[in-house]
């Protein structure tokens, strides 16, 4: 049986390796790590022309919106606050395109991080642009517990609490249209976001690629049906 194919976006960042020191599309090794572990190939999206995602799209079983920087304000209508982080445009339109790929195709999507902010942002929601208490120090990830919300998609995968890694300071604000919350922080915030419906679109605001749980992963490559098949 075929392994789905499953893209997983990519920064755009110099790197440094032997003698070399270039320009790279660079991912932590854990998610590509993640897919396999979970019975899917992973492929590498580093950052294309925007047109280029639905022929993109097309080619993958299911696509991974990576973490990352933050989401340039002006995407959700907002002026940048001072703690907000450089913009990193070249991922912001092409991740926003592969998205809209995903979505208008029924692709199986996954965002992790970031990935879960530009997915409320493309469906015209919000983000808080700093929040304390979920980041246990620079560089380092922390873990803290998530409630699932019964009923969901996610709450069926994780029926109870669980300790999630974390590493961020944003979050979502004002839901998406068609979002609905199916997981929460102790102090409330959104911890995931998904469409209901047949359509698998989730997205966690932890990253599992820094865990051991494999659920949420599985669940994805479960969903996506290699194109031959």
């Amino acid at each position: 049986m075929s392994r789905p194919l499953i893209g997983v976006s990519t920064y755009r960042e110099s790197a440094r390796w032997g003698v070399w020191e270039l320009e790279a599309a660079l991912l932590p090794i854990g998610y590509p790590r993640l897919v396999q572990a979970a019975g899917g190939l992973a492929a590498l999206l580093p950052p294309d022309d925007p047109a280029a995602a639905a022929a993109t799209v097309a080619r993958l079983d299911g696509v991974v919106i990576a973490g990352g920087p933050d989401v340039e304000p002006v995407r959700y209508g907002a002026a940048p606050e001072p703690r907000t982080g450089p913009p990193a445009r070249d991922r912001d339109a092409w991740e926003l395109a592969l998205i809209d790929a995903a979505l208008a195709s029924g692709t199986p999507l996954l965002g992790i991080c970031r990935g879960m902010q530009l997915l409320n942002v493309a469906l015209g929601g919000t983000l808080v642009q700093h929040l304390d208490g979920h980041v246990e120090d620079t560089g380092v990830f922390g873990t803290h517990p998530v409630t699932p919300v019964a009923s969901t998609r996610y709450g069926d995968l994780v029926p109870s609490e669980s300790a999630v890694p974390t590493y961020h300071h944003q979050a979502v604000d004002r839901l998406g249209s068609g979002l609905v919350a199916s997981a929460h922080a102790r102090d409330g915030t959104v911890e995931a976001v998904e469409l209901p419906g047949a359509h698998w679109v989730l997205g966690v605001q932890w990253h599992p690629e820094m865990g051991e749980d494999l659920r949420v992963m599985r669940a994805l490559v479960r969903a996506a049906k290699p194109a031959s098949s």
